[in-house]
């Protein structure tokens, strides 16, 4: 397939906007329900979108030769590290606060990413990927933070969000490594089923089984499975075929700007003016890092 980073970048973009209204579909979650589940759960109902998806559009014969040659142990670590990632990312801001945690999660998420492509892929991203990674990280620090008041870090809260970034970039680098030898329906189908294997028993045994659920909770899990989740990774995925995994991840840092347009607009929230300035630093540092793409920098590059 050629390789059309701006086409992959686009797709990036468009799953951040999905995630990105994430925090508007939790706050309308029932109470009763703990976070743990509601993580484990849109991970069970993103496994079935993926399964619906592939059994209407993959082709028998393609299906069963993606599934001959399929690496399992790499499926099985990306499906780990999206259970970690969930798991840890929805205790961590827990303990940290939303602001502070989703700071820290999102933030360092391209930071492990760039560095663990140099490590582990000999792939060293270039001054102009890191200033435009920075610029991002940096504008969505100054927007979840902004008017949050004094800020308190929690140990325990502040590891679980690193982990949460760390296994979010992980997760990047080897699910690129996937997609390159299946189709990504089929990929995302694996490693999320492998996920909610993993973290619904976890969940059950971290905060033992959920009270009934109701039926606004279910739809709230619902969306968050088969739009948030679902609809949201296989465009991710499948933009891992035209960009690095580094610049995937760091191009998810447009989640914030919808989650900030979201706040003012349908939470009628009033942000304050470091808010707007984070934005324009966002913008500023997705768009060098696309340009940096488009322009086919080598390290980002198939080696």
């Amino acid at each position: 397939m050629k390789n059309t980073p701006l086409t992959g970048a686009l797709m990036v973009l468009l799953a951040a906007m999905l995630w990105g209204t994430t925090g508007t579909a939790q706050s309308m979650a029932p109470a009763q329900l703990p976070a743990q589940w509601v993580g484990a759960l849109r991970l069970a109902m993103s496994a079935l979108f993926f399964l619906a998806y592939v059994l209407l559009t993959q082709p028998r014969p393609r299906l069963r030769d993606d599934l001959r040659r399929m690496p399992w142990r790499w499926v099985l670590l990306s499906g780990a590290c999206v259970a970690t990632y969930n798991l840890s990312f929805f205790a961590g801001v827990k303990a940290s606060g939303v602001a502070i945690g989703t700071a820290i999660a999102i933030g360092s998420g391209p930071l492990w990413a760039g560095l663990l492509q140099w490590l582990l892929a000999g792939q060293a991203p270039r001054a102009v990927w890191w200033l435009g990674t920075l610029l991002a990280v940096a504008g969505g620090a100054l927007m979840v933070l902004a008017g949050s008041g004094g800020v308190q870090l929690n140990a325990m809260g502040v590891g679980l969000c690193l982990v949460a970034g760390l296994s979010y970039a992980a997760y990047a680098l080897v699910n690129q490594r996937l997609v390159r030898q299946a189709a990504p329906s089929t990929v995302t189908l694996l490693v999320f089923g492998t996920a909610a294997l993993i973290a619904v028993p976890a969940a059950l045994l971290w905060v033992g089984a959920p009270t009934a659920v109701s039926t606004g909770g279910w739809l709230v899990v619902g969306y968050l499975g088969l739009v948030a989740t679902g609809l949201a990774y296989l465009l991710f995925s499948s933009a891992l075929r035209h960009i690095s995994a580094a610049t995937g991840v760091t191009l998810a840092l447009a989640e914030p700007l919808t989650a900030f347009v979201l706040a003012v607009l349908v939470v009628g929230e009033h942000p304050a003016a470091g808010a707007f300035a984070g934005l324009g630093l966002v913008l500023a540092g997705l768009a060098v890092v696309i340009w940096a793409e488009v322009r086919g920098t080598p390290q980002l590059q198939d080696q």
